[in-house]
């Protein structure tokens, strides 16, 4: 399971250049009651500070909203409706960019609060916007702390938690490290011990953690591990440090076998932003269920998939929207690509079954082509892209 050791000479070369993402976690801001500790972020200040050079710049993605929010409230859980998460982060934010201005003020960095939901990343346009907005603040010479709208968010626009958040972040300013500052000393193997070093994808690693939340935040190692995948499939590298003990980041840079450092695979290849975004980033709104000779072409020969190859179609959805494309075994779908649709849902329930031509004649148009082949990702598996 252990990458070669070379790599950390590898990321001996990132600390030169690139940007960098940190994510911190509710559990390393705080104490045991939810209080911000100040000096834990002036410590991770004097730690991230060092990364401000000419050609590297760090953004960080802090949790804690909600946890100082609590802390303000004497709150000694999570509150349970969407309206309490929301008032609760409403009160905490605004603290906690407070506390890392102050943390950031003795280096004379500036910081830029940066609020997301999920909404601002699906649609491609506002994605665009939003990378082009931190390009400019890291152009001011600013850090920009970012954390998702919680005030605004719920279900369906928000992600599953900053872990999530933090891979997106990743790709949307193209990173070449991230690193997730946690309270775990980084990924445990089954006798208890550290791993060093892991692909990114290596599929062991899934029986080796498991999802747990605290009451002041939602992530466990298992979203540390689907983060990490994500921001692999885009090439970076991903270390999962413990945040609770000095000095961690810079430790790392200078090659010292700290955490678990997991690594992007060169088998896999490096997806373009636009097919990352559309592999990762959108949420899939139906399944187009295809024959195998569609599957075939697709998987095998960089083919778009043609509406004669659809056998049936789920959910509902319009024109550009993200869907799923499977086969069926066993009478369930299996999901092996996603992509942008040219039809409707409705559109494509009529031409199911119809050979080309008969498409041609009953929708006036020169293509059949469904998911064109530049809109398309193929999956692995586990829904991670390959």
């Amino acid at each position: 399971m252990t990458a070669p050791i070379s790599n950390r000479e590898a990321l001996r070369r990132l600390h030169k250049a690139g940007r960098v993402v940190v994510k911190i976690g509710s559990g390393v801001l705080t104490d045991e009651h939810g209080r911000l500790e100040p000096k834990t972020l002036r410590r991770l200040a004097n730690d991230i500070a060092p990364l401000v050079g000419l050609r590297r710049w760090p953004f960080v993605v802090s949790s804690g909203a909600i946890a100082v929010g609590m802390g303000i409230l004497g709150l000694k859980s999570r509150p349970r409706t969407m309206a309490g998460l929301q008032a609760t982060a409403a009160l905490g934010q605004s603290k906690l960019v407070e506390a890392w201005s102050q943390a950031f003020r003795k280096h004379e960095v500036p910081v830029a609060q940066v609020l997301l939901t999920h909404a601002d990343l699906s649609n491609r346009k506002r994605f665009l916007n939003a990378r082009r907005a931190l390009g400019e603040i890291e152009r001011r010479h600013a850090i920009a702390v970012i954390n998702e709208n919680d005030t605004v968010s719920f279900e369906e626009i928000a992600f599953g938690d900053n872990d999530e958040l933090a891979a997106h972040v990743s790709n949307l300013v193209d990173a070449q490290l991230l690193i997730m500052l946690s309270v775990a000393p980084g990924v445990m193997d089954a006798a208890g011990e550290r791993i060093s070093e892991a692909l990114a994808h290596d599929e062991r690693l899934d029986a080796l953690v498991q999802p747990s939340q605290s009451r002041f935040g939602r992530g466990g190692m298992t979203s540390k591990l689907r983060a990490a995948r994500i921001a692999a499939s885009r090439g970076a590298y991903v270390a999962i440090l413990p945040g609770k003990e000095p000095g961690m980041i810079q430790r790392l840079l200078h090659g010292e076998d700290v955490g678990t450092l997991l690594v992007p695979d060169d088998a896999r290849g490096r997806l373009r932003s636009r097919a990352h975004w559309i592999a990762h980033t959108l949420r899939p709104v139906g399944t187009l269920l295809v024959d195998d000779g569609a599957a075939a072409a697709l998987k095998g020969h960089n083919k778009s998939l043609l509406a004669p190859g659809v056998v049936r179609v789920e959910g509902s959805f319009a024109e550009g929207d993200a869907v799923e494309i499977a086969t069926l075994e066993d009478e369930l779908p299996k999901v092996f690509a996603r992509g942008l649709t040219r039809y409707s849902a409705s559109q494509l329930t009529e031409l199911v079954g119809r050979p080309a031509k008969e498409i041609s004649e009953a929708l006036g148009i020169t293509t059949d082509a469904v998911v064109h082949k530049d809109d398309l990702v193929l999956m692995d598996d586990r829904g991670g892209s390959r």
